[in-house]
């Protein structure tokens, strides 16, 4: 592994098909070298920036870094999301970022508490998005799929099969049920709002005693993303258009969760004062890659640079 620092500044973007023809990263792509393709996708392009033996526990991580207990216990991620039945079974419509008070949180979380108490599991509101199950230290554990793997498919095809898995079945449904019956869920709908109405568990497993990485430092808001950093001992700086211009060789600068146009309106300019000043990395999280040189803006027969 590369010494931190000694990689080019890399750019975490979105997938390379949500970027049309007229998009100005597009421009910088056309006066660019290509590079091999890398990992696709939120976790593997986290699993392929930082090296954590065996996997990502994303709930020891993120609780780790929120509430600074994580260590002696598993942990499952254990967010708020909503699911809707069709005539094809249920389907995960959003998980997280679900617009809610620590006070809503609370009051959704209170009448569940009692219900992971009973299976030996301690559930923590860590903030209004993200809750974590607390499990005894050597509690088996099925495989349970990541929100972004689930996203608008069908919810059994999703949960733990087999006899391992009716335990966690019965369990999520149990809490289907109540949060059905909540009273705030009836708030919601009456302002807009989609319904707490089912919990996600994902993500577990154990603090992780080790991250290593070559990154020298990342830029974002993602709570994963500075768990990881964190944990790895380099830094971390929240997006700002100050943190980006500010950027070094060997720091990460993650865009890839916000949408293209955004990207076009806020963030350009910041890109292209870093294109213009240093090598670029282009990293999409489709999987392309690009390395832009400064040098290459004179690619004048490559299209215009915008």
């Amino acid at each position: 592994m590369n010494a931190p620092g000694s990689n080019p500044l890399e750019l975490w973007l979105p997938d390379l098909g949500r970027f049309d023809p007229q998009h100005p990263v597009r421009a910088l792509l056309r006066k660019a070298d290509g590079l091999a393709s890398g990992a696709k996708g939120y976790l593997a392009g986290l699993a392929e920036r930082f090296v954590v033996p065996g996997g990502l526990p994303a709930a020891a991580l993120t609780r780790e870094l929120m509430a600074g207990d994580a260590a002696d216990a598993s942990w499952l991620c254990a967010d708020p999301a909503w699911v809707q039945p069709d005539l094809n079974g249920v389907r995960l419509l959003a998980c997280g970022q679900m617009q809610l008070s620590m006070e809503e949180a609370q009051a959704f979380a209170r009448p569940l508490k009692p219900v992971f108490g009973d299976a030996g599991m301690i559930l923590e509101v860590s903030s209004p998005d993200h809750w974590h199950l607390r499990l005894p230290t050597d509690a088996p554990l099925p495989a349970f799929a990541a929100p972004e793997q689930a996203l608008g498919e069908d919810l059994f095809e999703h949960l733990p099969q087999g006899a391992d898995g009716r335990r966690w079945r019965v369990l999520i449904n149990e809490v289907q049920v109540l949060l059905h019956q909540h009273p705030l869920n009836a708030e919601r709908r009456a302002r807009g709002m989609p319904p707490i109405n089912s919990l996600w568990l994902w993500g577990g497993g154990r603090l992780p005693d080790v991250v290593r990485t070559r990154l020298a430092g990342v830029i974002g808001d993602d709570v994963l993303l500075g768990a990881l950093a964190k944990r790895a001992g380099i830094s971390v700086a929240a997006r700002s258009a100050a943190s980006v211009e500010a950027a070094a060789p060997g720091w990460m600068i993650d865009l890839q969760d916000l949408p293209v146009d955004e990207i076009a309106t806020t963030w350009l300019a910041s890109v292209q004062v870093l294109a213009r000043r240093q090598p670029l990395q282009l990293s999409f999280a489709s999987g392309e890659r690009w390395l832009s040189h400064p040098w290459h803006r004179l690619r004048f027969w490559r299209g215009s640079s915008q």
